[in-house]
């Protein structure tokens, strides 16, 4: 079965940590790390460094060229309202 990678744009649901539970967006790749955002605690340019196996992959993915904090924050609770989201399983 193919599995997309992880990659700049994706919502993410975070599997460990204080954060655990809550949606993010992937805002940075580098060093084998991955840089999320949520637009409330971690705003996109302080991003928080996070492991890739930490994380649960979703179907959805955003255009992040000219999203701002407060756009995130609309998009992510919008989605962790609805059921626009699907988790992908390990």
């Amino acid at each position: 079965m193919y599995r997309e990678a992880i990659r700049i744009g994706m919502v993410v649901k975070s599997k460990a940590g204080h954060d655990s539970g809550l949606l993010h967006v992937i805002v940075r790749e580098e060093a084998g790390f991955v840089y999320i955002a949520d637009g409330k605690l971690r705003k996109l340019d302080n991003p928080k460094k996070k492991n890739p196996l930490h994380l649960a992959k979703t179907n959805t993915v955003l255009d992040i060229t000219d999203l701002t904090d407060k756009k995130l924050r609309t998009v992510l609770r919008t989605l962790s309202d609805g059921t626009d989201i699907a988790e992908e399983s390990d």
